[in-house]
């Protein structure tokens, strides 16, 4: 089994290194986040609205596939302080060109929390990404993404609880 995921990622390698087009850019985001709890919490729990900045990477592999990975800083969680988390985070996406604008993607992301040292958050969290992408030219676009969390936010050493965090970003971009 080994052996297979070493091929596996070798290959993946030799496609992203011998890919026909890479591009450059920068993209910039409106957040609407939430956690979601289990159980309900006896806080009030409100969307919180911030925002994402980040330089990405464009591996195209045919005329209509390529995979970005991107690293963005993320402000998400709830609107109380008390559950506000900040992440630098690693999206990797899968992208499909539907139509001569339009893209879409998805793929996982690991995220590394950058907020206070000692808080309730765990340091890691794990999440999957869809989003669509509108070309307005050759460089500049819009886009949507929706990220929903797999992994439990919350440092199981402080509390019973778990939260997931769940994000829609609308982001504008150029490419460089």
């Amino acid at each position: 089994m080994k052996n297979y995921l070493i091929v596996l990622v070798f290959v993946c390698f030799t496609f992203i290194c011998t890919s026909q087009q890479i591009q450059y850019g920068v993209r910039g985001a409106l957040n609407i986040s939430n956690l979601d709890f289990d159980p309900d919490p006896s806080l009030v729990n409100e969307h919180r609205n911030g925002f994402a900045f980040g330089g990405f990477v464009d591996f195209g592999i045919t005329e209509d596939i390529s995979i970005l990975t991107e690293l963005q800083w993320s402000a998400e969680g709830g609107k109380a302080e008390s559950l506000r988390a900040d992440y630098i985070q690693l999206p990797i996406l899968v992208r499909f060109s539907v139509l001569d604008r339009i893209v879409l993607g998805a793929g996982p992301q690991v995220a590394l929390k950058t907020w206070e040292n000692q808080d309730s958050f765990s340091t890691f969290a794990f999440s999957v990404v869809a989003g669509v992408e509108y070309m307005i030219t050759d460089e500049l676009f819009l886009d949507a993404r929706y990220s929903y969390g797999f992994s439990n936010i919350l440092d199981q050493d402080l509390t019973d609880n778990s939260a997931k965090n769940h994000v829609m970003q609308f982001g504008f971009g150029i490419k460089i």
